[in-house]
């Protein structure tokens, strides 16, 4: 399966009989998890239902809202609500006569109240229901179409941040030998500070055990490197791989900090060190940015 971004949108229209219709529209957003809201006509919860297990089926994660509007024929007959249309005429009338105006209701003002017309009641024969349902497959092929679309340009600009962040490591395994040397004369001048005051020999060995530990970026070079294999696995596999993306990047994120850490306050050749290891770094951020719309 091609991955998919988590944002869409599709609309689909169909017809119930010669005097009903319905739009129906899907829209999702990235989430983390999967989200689903609903705009559907107050007397519609089992078909509610049944679409929430269709988009289930199909989706995996984003926030999604599905919106069902009906459309009636224009020869729709409509009727008053008498209870709200004359609770509203004695409640203006009584208002009127307590502070003393002559004044009588507007009766265009009363029928734009939501819920003062009424129109004939959906069809109780399952038919919106059906119609409805045949046409969910059809959206929600419309809506992961357009999902796989904005996720390949994803997957391009992942790929390539991919391809720059295993550059810079390379760049960097070329002048690591160079900051190790720096690391060296700095423990040698340590040393004959520590030698000049007569300390033990002792202390000398952890002076340079400390020193050599901090000055290895290897490890985190091998971890980089192998993350960033691992990434460029999963886009070729494809699906719902972006949790796992998010991970791996937190994790070289993680380790292109250890590696600045370590080459910190070193003059020269080692400060090649840091400005690709700062560039790593925005392109291992600018990836999260991405990662995060991906399903």
């Amino acid at each position: 399966m091609p991955i998919r971004s988590m944002t869409g949108f599709a609309q689909v229209q169909g017809h119930v009989n010669g005097r009903l219709s319905f739009t129906l529209a899907l829209k999702s957003v990235n989430h983390r998890f999967l989200d689903l809201h609903f705009r559907m006509p107050s007397d519609s919860d089992q078909l509610e239902m049944k679409l929430r297990r269709r988009l289930k089926e199909r989706l995996a994660r984003g926030h999604v809202e599905l919106t069902l509007n009906i459309e009636r024929g224009v020869n729709e007959n409509l009727a008053f609500n008498r209870a709200m249309v004359g609770g509203y005429v004695l409640a203006f009338r009584a208002a009127a006569a307590e502070f003393g105006l002559a004044a009588e209701p507007d009766l265009n003002a009363i029928l734009r109240m939501p819920g003062a017309l009424e129109s004939a009641p959906l069809p109780d024969d399952n038919g919106l229901e059906a119609a409805v349902l045949s046409q969910i497959e059809e959206i929600l092929g419309r809506l992961n179409q357009m999902r796989e679309e904005e996720g390949r340009g994803t997957e391009l600009e992942l790929r390539q941040r991919m391809a720059h962040v295993q550059q810079a490591t390379q760049q960097i395994e070329k002048h690591r030998h160079a900051v190790l040397q720096t690391y060296v004369d700095k423990l040698n001048a340590r040393m004959l500070e520590l030698i000049g005051s007569q300390l033990d020999p002792e202390r000398i060995l952890q002076e340079a055990a400390l020193l050599a530990d901090r000055s290895d970026i290897q490890e985190e070079l091998v971890r980089l490197d192998q993350h960033a294999k691992h990434f460029l696995g999963l886009l070729d596999l494809g699906g719902e791989v972006g949790k796992k993306l998010d991970f791996l990047l937190q994790e070289m994120n993680r380790e292109a900090n250890t590696l600045l850490s370590k080459t910190s306050g070193l003059a020269g050749e080692a400060l090649k060190i840091t400005e690709f290891g700062l560039a790593m770094k925005a392109d291992i951020e600018k990836a999260r940015e991405q990662v995060q719309n991906l399903e």
